[in-house]
């Protein structure tokens, strides 16, 4: 299951910014490329992919992404609102030895390879950036990169964050295995709410069942089902935070078949009860400050 490479074109030979919104720019198969990467979103939600790692992301998602991580933003069939990104390549030469080393930038240096792990921000912390991001788009060139330190920098402070992946992700880049991830991705995607077998998707790739278990879990470093659970929960998320229907609901809305099942899988991904993830998105959403 191999992920695309995207070359990132660009006049500067240190980073590029780009405004990405709903259009094949911003939905790139899985795929991976050497540059860093700062993703910002605007507006929109959907299903992100890093590594072996799937959430749902909204406004003010703010992820890095290190060198040759695999990674994908995808729209859920229910998505209403387009999606508006302001993403960030950091090339290789940024981090050239004759200034980069210095001990200056000794942050920057330990925060890019903390990337490599794949970062969430904390969506307080984002926020604070916003106007930053913002400002890098009609910025010129030499103010763009003055403003683009001062991001790097503040992250590099940052203790409010996470690791999308438990340990550094990569993979071999055989590209003639390139799109089968994205036949897993949506797969799952169209059929979650389904019975789901090994039988159903290895036939998709050609592979016996057995194959297809020893190929997925090598690749994605976890198991296919552990991995379909998680896309579930992910869903039960979004159901939790958007709508008022019961647990139960949501429960086989989600794909699970049964609920102390659906209870136990929700503990081990989100380490909290729905009831509890509800309540506490709620009092964030709730919090205005004075």
């Amino acid at each position: 299951m191999k992920p695309h490479y995207k070359p990132i074109p660009s006049e500067s030979k240190l980073f590029k910014v780009e405004f990405q919104k709903t259009s094949k720019e911003f939905y790139y198969p899985w795929h991976y490329h050497a540059e860093l990467e700062l993703t910002f979103i605007l507006s929109g939600q959907g299903v992100r992919y890093v590594g072996n790692s799937i959430e749902n992301f909204y406004e003010e998602d703010l992820v890095l992404l290190g060198s040759n991580l695999p990674h994908s933003w995808n729209t859920t069939t229910d998505q209403e609102q387009p999606v508006n990104a302001i993403v960030i390549y950091l090339k290789e030469e940024f981090f050239d030895k004759n200034w980069m080393q210095s001990i200056e930038f000794e942050g920057i240096r330990n925060l890019s390879a903390l990337m490599n792990k794949g970062i969430k921000v904390d969506n307080k912390v984002a926020s604070e950036l916003k106007q930053k991001f913002y400002d890098l788009l009609n910025a010129s060139p030499f103010e763009k990169l003055m403003i683009l330190l001062q991001v790097l920098e503040y992250l590099s402070h940052n203790q409010e964050y996470r690791f999308l992946c438990e340990q550094e992700f990569t993979c071999d880049f055989d590209d003639t295995d390139k799109t089968r991830i994205n036949t897993v991705y949506n797969y799952i995607q169209t059929h979650y709410q389904e019975q789901v077998s090994l039988a159903d998707i290895a036939s998709r790739l050609n592979m016996s069942e057995e194959y297809f278990s020893r190929y997925f879990s090598k690749t994605m470093k976890k198991p296919f089902f552990e991995f379909l659970n998680e896309y579930k929960i992910s869903r039960a998320c979004k159901l939790l935070i958007e709508t008022d229907k019961q647990i139960s609901e949501i429960c086989y809305a989600s794909g699970f078949e049964s609920i102390p099942f659906f209870y136990r899988q929700f503990k081990k991904f989100k380490d909290c009860q729905p009831k509890t993830y509800r309540m506490n998105y709620q009092k964030i959403a709730a919090y205005q400050p004075a």
